[in-house]
C-alpha cells in the first residue's frame, strides 16, 4: 500500500526524497520505495523520518 501520508508530509516541507534521504541516512531509493509501499522500513528509520517530519507514528506508518 502506498504510503501518501509520508509523500504529503515531505512535500509540505518542500523535501525532495533525496533531501529526505540525506537527513535520515539511507539513499532516495529507500525513501521512494516506502512511498511506493515496495519497502517496509525498520522502527528506527521509521523514528528518523518522524522526527525529519515534525510527525509522529501514528500520522506517517498507521492507518
Amino acid at each position: 500500500m502506498k504510503n501518501l501520508k509520508l509523500k504529503s508530509a515531505r512535500v509540505a516541507m518542500d523535501l525532495s526524497q533525496q533531501q529526505l534521504a540525506d537527513l535520515v541516512g539511507v539513499s532516495r531509493q529507500t525513501i521512494s520505495l516506502i512511498e511506493k509501499g515496495d519497502y517496509n522500513p525498520t522502527i528506527n528509520l521509521c523514528i528518523a523520518i518522524c522526527k525529519v517530519l515534525h510527525k509522529t507514528l501514528d500520522e506517517l506508518f498507521w492507518n
